[in-house]
């Protein structure tokens, strides 16, 4: 008797120890809010609406400045992510595993050459290339994803993607030198992109000098004028230079992130 009870009370325990229910690490504010970000980027007319009302005014601002004359021919640049290629699910994907981004999963994501199109980037881009304007796509995916990268754009038709149009990151991730050279031959017209550097050297980081929020304030400041003007700013809540100037351009742990977080939100005091 005393064996079987025995016996029972070891399988009842072991029952018990396989039913409970496994700790799980919780997701980060950090990671949660990027969850959110991705869903509104993909499911909300709001975003789409956003683009549009942006890539709408841009053809606006294009109309208007081919009317001009000049010595060089017109063109345009912008960037890649965000700004023409949707890559939440990449996004959402790192997100609700709790995990950053890396560039090797980063790359893989990349090399599938199926993202998405930013809502009217397409027809914009399109409609530049029909009024003769020259398209140049100043990205900082990195000249390994250059093929991948041409392959996703053509898989929409895009205009100019080869490869004297689509530039890659160099040794920095400063746009300004590439802006340089399609200025040596071209008159920019236009430039949209996501993330305030895709715009003006006067948001680069020098390596002495670290942007911070209030430098990157005073900056847009300075040249609100451009902005709806030559510079077409595209949404995008998931990521970007300002994520690096709210966390101090420090590389921290999903625990520090929300600590942070929580000192600079704004939070209503009931």
């Amino acid at each position: 008797m005393k064996k079987i009870t025995a016996s029972l009370l070891a399988g009842l325990i072991l029952i018990s120890a396989c039913s409970a229910p496994k700790k799980t690490e919780s997701i980060s504010m950090a990671n949660s809010g990027k969850v959110w970000s991705s869903l509104w980027q993909q499911r909300s007319a709001e975003y789409k609406a956003l683009c549009f009302q942006a890539y709408n005014l841009a053809k606006m601002r294009l109309n208007e400045a081919i009317r001009t004359e000049g010595t060089k021919p017109f063109a345009v640049v912008t960037d890649i992510d965000e700004t023409v290629l949707d890559n939440s699910p990449y996004d959402a994907m790192r997100a609700d595993s709790n995990l950053e981004y890396t560039p090797d999963t980063w790359k893989a994501w990349t090399a599938k050459a199926i993202a998405d199109t930013v809502p009217g980037a397409p027809a914009f881009f399109k409609y530049a290339a029909s009024k003769g304007v020259a398209v140049f796509y100043i990205t900082n995916r990195n000249e390994d994803e250059k093929a991948a990268t041409i392959k996703n754009l053509q898989l929409y038709g895009l205009p100019n993607t080869d490869d004297a149009h689509v530039l890659m990151r160099e040794s920095l991730s400063s746009k300004e030198s590439r802006r340089q050279v399609v200025l040596s031959t071209y008159n920019i017209v236009l430039l949209c992109g996501d993330n305030l550097p895709d715009f003006d050297a006067l948001y680069d980081s020098p390596a002495d000098k670290k942007q911070t929020e209030q430098s990157r304030a005073a900056v847009t400041e300075r040249l609100k004028k451009e902005f709806g003007s030559r510079y077409i700013v595209i949404p995008n809540p998931s990521y970007g230079d300002w994520e690096n100037v709210l966390f101090d351009n420090k590389k921290l742990s999903n625990p520090q992130k929300d600590s942070v977080m929580r000192a600079k939100v704004k939070v209503d005091k009931q």
